[in-house]
């Protein structure tokens, strides 16, 4: 592992930096290039935080045994799957589509984007791994004891894998916005 890996890394380095110190974050939504489109963005990133926090919460309340099993099990599949197929889309139309326009405007903020296709790539894999944990949970839920453990490690996965979505979406926002504020609105 390196300081660039998003298991290890505190934020973005000084070198990709630049854009994000003369637009910093405060300041953006009234920025006169900050369009719908980036605040759509932006909504989006704060809708997957949502979705962890409630995964976790909604786990936490069925190991506290204050969640009913088959309500849970409801909760757990429709909420983890749209978190899962809603990411992972996410995650394409930003590969495909909006990361080749903001690298193509400013090459200092090309090993940005580098960095952020490899988070998607560990992203991709910490996604996998928590639809593994949640199917090991509903096939155990028939009975409380059974679906304990495997509800224990989903929550211990759902916590380690939002530590890393939050860097990595506050990492995005701070490369990506200040690239769509400085060059007037990127063209998107």
């Amino acid at each position: 592992m390196t300081a660039l890996d998003l298991a290890t890394r505190t934020g973005l380095p000084d070198a990709l930096r630049v854009l994000v110190e003369r637009h910093a974050r405060a300041r953006w939504e009234g920025h006169p290039e900050f369009n719908a489109l980036t605040r759509f963005w932006l909504d989006r990133h704060l809708m997957f935080r949502r979705l962890q926090v409630q995964l976790v919460t909604e786990t936490a309340g069925f190991l506290d045994r204050k969640r009913e099993p088959r309500r849970f099990g409801a909760d757990l599949s429709r909420l983890g799957g749209m978190f899962v197929s809603e990411l992972h889309g996410h995650h394409h139309v930003e590969d495909d589509h909006y990361f080749p326009l903001l690298r193509a405007m400013d090459a200092r903020l090309e090993a940005g984007f580098d960095l952020l296709d490899s988070d998607h790539h560990a992203l991709d894999a910490g996604l996998n791994a928590l639809t593994v944990a949640a199917n090991d949970v509903l096939r155990t839920l028939g009975t409380d004891a059974r679906a304990l453990e495997p509800s224990a490690r989903l929550k211990r996965k759902l916590d380690a894998f939002g530590r890393f979505l939050d860097r990595h979406l506050t990492d995005e926002e701070e490369l990506v916005v200040p690239v769509i504020l400085e060059h007037r609105g990127a063209g998107l």
